[in-house]
């Protein structure tokens, strides 16, 4: 074997897994109706599952399943060591043969791989593959990316398209990386030394209860068990963003060092002025943008860009909170600089728990043009004390507020812009006492809280009165009925508001209402149905495209 030849081999040891060769159409997909013709239209050549061979085949098995099994331990070791401990097992004795049985089966498996990488050296398909990887690694060509982007493969070994270091940051440094937002912090006073000494027990377990069950109740997507039964989902659902609607993937790299995976639907020359607008979306706590919420406005005719939380896919990292801001962070300069689009450009979308980094963006990006949020909440705790015991309440609270501060209302009121609160009449998930009672359903909350600081004068008394009975109406029979009754005119509320933005041109919160003796509960009603819509459905179901809208603007 010569010296190439053996290099060659040695890549194809070590390469990513290759899934699928995308088979590009003579036409560009994001350019036409997604139409196949029998006879007289667009040729299309579809595209075609990588046929690895039988030694591939074979050994790509029996490595795939000895990283399941990896998995499996990793997340059972705790209960393994303890029965372990138990048992006896943790002396010098025992521990020995462990150990060899250890380096013995690495051994096997460093021979199944170089297995695997010969059948890959004797696959036409796999080499050309892996010389075009190499090549794209080395000088990042517009051309080299477009031939790189006809290939599914393992996303880790995807070269980086784009990092935070490519503009210049806004943000101050702290050993080397960019603080977009202090840590939370538990809110409490000035502790002294004792005190903060006899905290030290609890601060402990408040710490391995969030990087351990915590994080993975509230971010389940990132648990890799959950991916791996999900996968034949994620690839199906990009095959079709990225062959039916022309999808762009790209790896950007977030100035925590973790690995963002981006998808980019781009509909500016086809769409008119929706095209023209960005949809940034944001996932819920198990959702992927290649099955996610990303599939709406790309089905009502916007350019959308989605991403995967950190851990989720082919993105790397945890989802704490302070990861998920700089994943968002980067995001964000990824559409600006990158792709082309401006800040009045840019619709921020998000689903459930995606809300965070969501309203995250509009407080930090403060001239987008409109935040759609659809079945989020005001705050994580209160969900979080409904799930788990009240003899935990204090630790369940020092938990959330030090490591998994999810603080969704207090970031929304920093936002200026345009807001629509889609609230799911039906939502099981983000009611604290169950689907059947819409008035524990946290989006009311959240409403309130935007509604309040937005106009404090006239969400108050009598007008936080009138909201809470219309947010208490099951179906919209009953909030027509409620909106009759208290005889809302919808033109005198919008002359209102108009005739105090002309004289006042403040930002918000506003004064309007301050001398009004009468008008205030049909005001504040008028309000609540503007910035909130429902939608008859279950916390998971899909929104539908034409469901999607914009929010109102005065």
């Amino acid at each position: 074997m010569s010296v190439p030849q053996l290099v060659l081999w040695f890549r194809c040891v070590f390469g990513p897994k290759l899934q699928r060769i995308h088979r590009q159409p003579e036409q560009n997909p994001a350019e036409r109706n997604v139409t196949t013709h029998a006879a007289g239209g667009v040729r299309e050549r579809q595209g075609l599952p990588y046929q690895p061979r039988s030694l591939e085949r074979h050994t790509e098995s029996i490595l795939s399943w000895a990283s399941f099994l990896w998995s499996v331990s990793y997340y059972t070791s705790p209960l393994v060591a303890f029965y372990l401990y138990r048992k006896g097992y943790f002396c010098m004795s025992k521990l020995v043969p462990v150990g060899q049985y250890a380096a013995t089966l690495i051994i096997i498996l460093f021979g199944v791989a170089c297995l695997r990488g010969i059948g890959r050296w004797t696959n036409p398909e796999y080499v050309q593959f892996i010389t075009i990887l190499e090549e794209t690694k080395k000088s990042q060509t517009p051309e080299n990316k477009k031939r790189l982007a006809c290939y599914n493969f393992d996303f880790h070994h995807w070269p980086v398209d784009f990092s935070w270091e490519k503009v210049s940051s806004r943000k101050t440094k702290t050993n080397g990386v960019s603080l977009l937002k202090p840590e939370p912090k538990y809110r409490g006073s000035a502790d002294s030394m004792l005190s903060s000494v006899s905290k030290l027990p609890c601060q402990i377990v408040s710490y391995l209860i969030a990087h351990s069950f915590g994080r993975r109740m509230l971010y389940p997507g990132s648990f890799y068990p959950l991916q791996k039964a999900m996968m034949p989902m994620l690839i199906q659902g990009q095959i079709r963003l990225v062959e039916e609607f022309g999808g762009q993937r790209a790896k950007l790299l977030a100035c925590d060092g973790n690995e963002i995976d981006t998808i980019f639907v781009d509909r500016r020359k086809i769409q008119g002025e929706r095209g023209k607008k960005i949809v940034i979306c944001c996932e819920g706590n198990a959702g992927f943008y290649e099955i996610g919420c990303m599939n709406t406005p790309l089905e009502a005719g916007y350019s959308v860009l989605g991403w995967n939380h950190p851990g989720f896919a082919g993105s790397t990292g945890v989802p704490f909170p302070q990861n998920e801001a700089n994943a968002m962070d980067v995001v964000m300069q990824y559409a600006l600089n990158e792709l082309g689009f401006q800040l009045d450009d840019i619709i921020i979308y998000a689903w459930s728990i995606g809300g965070f980094t969501a309203t995250w963006a509009a407080m930090s990006y403060p001239e987008v043009s409109a935040l759609v949020l659809d079945a989020s909440f005001d705050d994580l705790l209160p969900l979080a004390l409904k799930v788990m015991p009240e003899s935990w309440r204090s630790l369940v609270t020092r938990t959330v507020r030090q490591y998994l501060n999810l603080n969704n209302a207090e970031q929304l009121c920093k936002y200026q812009g345009p807001v629509l609160l889609i609230r799911r009449t039906k939502d099981e998930i983000i009611t604290t006492t169950g689907p059947e009672d819409i008035t524990s359903n946290r989006g009311n909350d959240l409403l309130l809280r935007l509604l309040q600081f937005r106009y404090p004068k006239v969400v108050t008394g009598e007008g936080m009165q009138a909201v809470r009975e219309w947010l208490s109406a099951s179906n919209s029979v009953e909030e027509a009925s409620l909106y009759s009754a208290y005889e809302v005119d919808d033109e005198w509320c919008t002359s209102v508001l108009q005739s105090y933005q002309a004289d006042q041109s403040k930002p918000f919160p506003w004064c309007v209402g301050e001398d009004m003796k009468e008008g205030r509960r049909q005001l504040a009603l008028f309000l609540a149905r503007k910035y909130m819509k429902n939608f008859d459905a279950t916390h998971c179901t899909p929104l539908p495209p034409y469901e999607f809208q914009l929010p109102w603007t005065l």
